[in-house]
């Protein structure tokens, strides 16, 4: 049985909406039921699960998903009671794709990347939602059989190669915030060992300009990451990764020829970006 949710592990904007005229809580809180989709639930999600997957009350997710229904965004199937994402959701998905200028520029140097680094490796450019890592981008080298993600894949923030690069890429005061969520949502007993990974990426970072990951987000898979901020204000701050199964790509290759390649990789799409 799924764990119940927490209502603090929610993001702390809601927390203070009391004191901020301008949030809109109904709002946020049916974003809250769409963002409880993932790839891997084929059969839709029911009002419990929705419930216990966002700690809102059973009532309020009712009328939630039958607002959300009405309008399109959610297909209710009758014979099952649950709900699925509607088309309406895949175009605003398409839509924020769009005009992400860097995803179009990244794209070609990212296949270039795939097939110089070697076989069985994937290159993919990701961006933050609350506390997962949701692929934007994806190249892969031949024979890639391993990591089967792809566009809208999703990977944790705290344990991934990518999510720690993003994290390090951080202002301190969000990653202060970032880590918080983390600690309440993975519980005082996974804390230590998730927080000295994420400080060992910072200082990664900081010291070689990438971050090496070794199974600690999938125990079968070694990554590096680079975080990736663009110059226009109106881009979020995003990461690149490029991973492969451990038995083939070892510590030293990521260190002594995959990390570089990934650090030239954010160079040149900083530059054909327009970002220096």
């Amino acid at each position: 049985m799924r764990k119940r949710a927490n209502p603090a592990d929610r993001p702390a904007v809601e927390a203070n909406d009391a004191e901020d005229r301008q949030f809109v809580t109904a709002l946020h809180r049916g974003l809250e039921i769409l963002r409880c989709f993932k790839p891997t639930d084929l059969a839709g999600l029911g009002n419990v699960q929705l419930a216990e997957r966002t700690g809102l009350p059973h009532s309020t997710v009712s009328r939630l998903t039958y607002t959300l229904t009405a309008l399109g965004y959610l297909l209710y199937d009758t014979e099952t009671a649950r709900y699925r994402l509607g088309i309406p959701v895949l175009g605003l998905g398409y839509a924020c794709l769009a005009g992400l200028k860097v995803r179009e520029t990244a794209r070609e140097y990212m296949r270039e990347m795939a097939q110089r680094a070697g076989e069985n490796l994937l290159v993919a450019l990701g961006g933050r939602d609350d506390l997962t890592m949701v692929y934007i981008a994806c190249a892969r080298s031949k024979g890639i059989v391993s990591l089967q993600l792809d566009v809208g894949s999703r990977i944790s923030l705290g344990r991934s190669a990518m999510g720690r690069a993003y994290l390090a890429g951080t202002s301190e005061e969000e990653r202060a915030r970032l880590m918080q969520q983390i600690r309440a949502r993975a519980g005082e007993a996974a804390w230590p060992a998730l927080e000295a990974g994420i400080e060992d990426a910072v200082r990664q970072v900081r010291e070689k300009g990438f971050y090496t990951n070794l199974g600690e987000w999938n125990s079968g898979v070694n990554a590096v990451a680079v975080p990736y901020r663009s110059a226009y204000s109106d881009m979020p701050l995003m990461a690149f990764n490029c991973g492969g199964p451990a038995f083939l790509h070892t510590q030293k290759a990521l260190e002594e020829k995959i990390g570089p390649l990934l650090v030239d990789l954010v160079r040149t799409v900083s530059l054909a970006n327009g970002d220096a």
